[in-house]
């Protein structure tokens, strides 16, 4: 309307100051500049978690660092941007076969107290990733506590010398006291003799889960779900090696350090660990 009328007309036909005029076209910008801002800032936080988080943990990284936003008003920015998290769909368990004549472990956890510390209920758990040279196999070590991955390993074989690469790794970063729990399910790699000794020489007690039963670890099983949702299903790996350097980068400059838990009140793990070393120096 003002490049078809002058200003002065405009403001007398709506019997306003030209000062306000100008004010209200100040302000507009402002906004406009300040909206704009604010939805670079949801997409920075977006693409810095790989395309993976919604409005929930973006919410919360804006809280985190001392903005005050509502969970609609980031799930407008993150519409009006296009994007959107990472929808997980139902993740299939394979469960291991554990028809071998090892030793098999009581499942202790159902009568252990929920872990108010590190270092009290270690989980584990194998899985394997699809690439172009064939089948990369990944074994873990998670602490049950701050969700944390203590230890990994990868290979093109499944055999015993996988899973205990990741507990050594566990057991070199924590150095754990006697008496932690450590839980797997009945596979033949866990509950072999060379696996069990390495237990026995740290002190560590061994749990197992029921037979057919994958939800008795269902913390390992949620951290392979958002493995493969929020890395594997979106990739192609033409080699082994690529996918172990992208697992490698996820669990370590993403995962651990940043990607928030809400089982955590939406802390990463590390924050999560710091948070109760911090509180333990203060009691």
């Amino acid at each position: 309307m003002k490049d078809e009328h002058p200003v002065r007309t405009l403001c007398e036909t709506l019997a306003v100051s030209r000062s306000g005029y100008y004010d209200w076209c100040r302000e507009a910008a402002q906004r406009a500049a300040a909206a704009q801002a604010f939805r670079d800032e949801v997409a920075r936080i977006h693409t810095e978690s790989g395309g993976t988080y919604g409005s929930p943990r973006v919410t919360r990284e804006l809280r985190r660092a001392g903005r005050k936003v509502g969970h609609n008003r980031v799930a407008r920015a993150l519409r009006e941007c296009g994007l959107q998290g990472r929808l997980r769909c139902r993740y299939v368990v394979r469960t291991t076969d554990s028809a071998h004549d090892h030793p098999i472990a009581p499942n202790r956890l159902p009568a252990q107290p929920a872990p108010v510390a590190p270092n009290q209920v270690w989980v584990s758990d194998l899985t394997y990733v699809e690439t172009g040279e064939g089948w990369l196999y990944l074994a873990g070590v998670l602490d049950l506590y701050s969700r944390r991955l203590i230890g990994w390993a990868m290979a093109s074989s499944l055999a015993t010398a996988l899973p205990l690469a990741a507990l050594q790794m566990a057991l070199l970063h924590r150095r754990p006291p006697q008496g932690l729990i450590h839980h797997s399910d009945r596979g033949v790699q866990y509950a072999s003799a060379e696996y069990r000794r390495v237990l026995d020489q740290h002190g560590l007690v061994a749990s197992m889960s029921r037979r057919g039963n994958c939800y008795d670890n269902a913390t390992m099983e949620s951290f392979w779900s958002t493995l493969k949702h929020e890395l594997i299903y979106r990739r192609v790996f033409l080699t082994r090696a690529a996918a172990t350097t992208a697992i490698f980068d996820f669990v370590e400059r993403f995962y651990n350090r940043r990607r928030l838990h809400s089982s955590l009140d939406y802390q990463s793990p590390l924050d999560f660990e710091a948070l109760h070393a911090k509180s333990t120096q203060t009691a």
